[in-house]
């Protein structure tokens, strides 16, 4: 499904990660706006890559999931969507108190949808997917 949707890195850092997923044949519906599938999948992606790269600086073997996802969508994505996470030290800390307890913690990360092409900076979605993470056992 990820390559169908061909999103795009546009930035991440150690507190920001973004991505834009292009509104196209695969990624829309009928009413020529974007699937709900395509909007979880980025929301999925901006926070997972965001606690992939933090789990990577941390040095620690980590397993990373979402054990659900509430959203609410505010206006229909019709243009290409940028889906953006700004809970980096939400979720470093998280990785932190993972890694000082030795069990397995959770932590709900925001993440919000926009088309700045056709709507500017107008939030066409919230979507929380909450994040569990724990620590690898050897095997």
């Amino acid at each position: 499904m990820i390559y169908y949707a061909r999103p795009r890195v546009m930035r991440v850092d150690a507190d920001f990660c973004e991505i834009m997923i292009p509104l196209r044949r695969r990624t829309r519906n009928h009413l020529k706006s974007m699937y709900i599938a395509t909007l979880i999948m980025g929301a999925d992606l901006a926070a997972g890559l965001l606690g992939m790269d933090l789990i990577q600086k941390s040095g620690h073997r980590l397993s990373l999931v979402f054990k659900d996802v509430q959203g609410d969508f505010l206006k229909r994505v019709d243009g290409h969507a940028h889906f953006v996470c700004e809970d980096g030290a939400a979720i470093q800390a998280l990785i932190d108190e993972v890694i000082t307890s030795g069990e397995r913690q959770h932590r709900q990360i925001p993440v919000r949808v926009y088309a700045p092409d056709k709507y500017g900076e107008e939030v066409l979605a919230r979507i929380s997917l909450t994040l569990s993470l724990k620590e690898k056992t050897a095997v």
